[in-house]
């Protein structure tokens, strides 16, 4: 089933749908101090709507890839994205912060079915280098969101106040559906495993047993849980901690995702030439000197903002060379249970970066240090685990 090449516009959509849950992130956060001042509650409990749609992602993730393996990408991605718009529409209505936070939950795991559909539909189609070029072409196009996101939650919360966000959600899952319902064919394979629980089990089984596996994911794995504490941290910590307003929270928050883009467009070509291993490798080594620049800054007192987004820049930069790797050197060997590895791969991440959203709400000091610790301590991990693991696991 393999071609020869992505057509622009698959791409796109590829690339929206695996950035949907940064969209449900980014443009959420701006929203998050006036959702709080809304209901007279404390900044720290506003962020449980950030942990609890993080939990929704990784609920999502671990259940939809096994359902697309056996009744296909696009009928699970519909269903998903359906999901999607009912939480955004009754979000809108809302009228507690546990409300908000609940439907929060719902709405991540509607969203989790576009990056678990769309790397499951990579794999459908491509192996190793090939993937990781189509994956780092849909980071390029991932990163244009968390830009576009904040700037566009902003505005609506300028102009609509905080139910104004969850209307736009709602606009996007339509014309989302719009797009796959009429834009995407079925990729999955001819075969369809059991849904049955013990079959599903046994696939996670295989998984982990494989070396190969658990070095690509605990690689990944690590360096996205420094994305998730940056970006669960990054509105208290900026808005609070650096006074600054949610407007230029926004602006600066989309600054940070040159990193992304710019790294995703770089990687996209080379990495055929490089090869995965080599782009594992410098990517984790970018992305540790980022975060130990960040927590040094923090540490040293800096309260100005570039000392958040300059390293924050180059740590996403190093992440884009190394995660849509990763995440090729996860797959590729799992042809018949694509959905099943995204869905290990989509749900980790979300489900530890919850503990770690959660953690990170009750360290907030009122400055940048609990979270610039946290990303440089998982920024150490990710290069530690290449160096001594992946490497020796994995051959580009």
């Amino acid at each position: 089933m393999a071609v020869p090449q992505a057509s622009v516009p698959f791409t796109l959509l590829l690339g929206v749908l695996i950035a949907l849950t940064a969209l449900g992130m980014d443009m959420f956060l701006p929203s998050v101090p006036l959702i709080a001042q809304s209901f007279g509650a404390e900044p720290g409990a506003a962020q449980l709507a950030v942990t609890t749609y993080l939990l929704g992602l990784a609920v999502g993730q671990i259940s939809l890839g096994p359902l697309s393996d056996r009744f296909g990408r696009k009928p699970v991605l519909l269903a998903g994205v359906g999901l999607f718009f009912v939480s955004s529409a009754c979000g809108a209505a809302a009228d507690s912060v546990l409300e908000v936070a609940l439907l929060r939950f719902a709405q991540g795991a509607g969203m989790s079915s576009g990056p678990v559909v769309a790397r499951s539909i990579v794999r459908d189609l491509y192996a190793r280098e090939q993937a990781a070029h189509l994956l780092s072409r849909m980071m390029a196009v991932f990163g244009i969101i968390p830009v576009a996101a904040p700037l566009v939650g902003g505005q609506a919360v300028a102009l609509g106040g905080w139910p104004a966000v969850f209307l736009v959600f709602s606009a996007i899952a339509v014309a989302l559906l719009a797009a796959v319902g009429f834009g995407l064919r079925e990729t999955a394979p001819a075969e369809r495993p059991s849904v049955a629980p013990a079959r599903i089990a046994a696939s996670y089984t295989v998984l982990f047993a494989d070396a190969r596996f658990r070095a690509s994911l605990a690689t990944m794995l690590l360096a996205q849980l420094g994305i998730i504490a940056f970006v669960s941290s990054s509105s208290l910590a900026m808005v609070q901690a650096l006074h600054l307003t949610p407007t230029a929270f926004s602006l600066l928050f989309a600054a940070v995702m040159i990193g992304q883009i710019t790294g995703g467009i770089i990687g996209s070509r080379i990495v055929v030439r490089l090869g995965i291993s080599c782009m594992v490798r410098l990517g984790t080594a970018l992305a540790l000197a980022g975060g130990l620049l960040l927590a040094a800054l923090a540490l040293a007192g800096m309260s100005h903002w570039s000392a958040v987004v300059l390293p924050m820049i180059l740590y996403l930069f190093g992440c884009s060379f190394m995660i849509p790797s990763a995440t090729a050197a996860a797959l590729s060997p799992f042809p018949q249970m694509a959905g099943a590895a995204s869905s290990l791969l989509g749900a980790l991440p979300f489900g530890l970066g919850a503990v770690v959203s959660a953690g990170l709400a009750g360290a907030f000091d009122g400055t940048t240090r609990p979270m610039a610790l946290a990303v440089a301590v998982f920024s150490i991990a990710a290069f530690l685990a290449e160096r001594f693991y992946f490497r020796k696991i994995v051959h580009g």
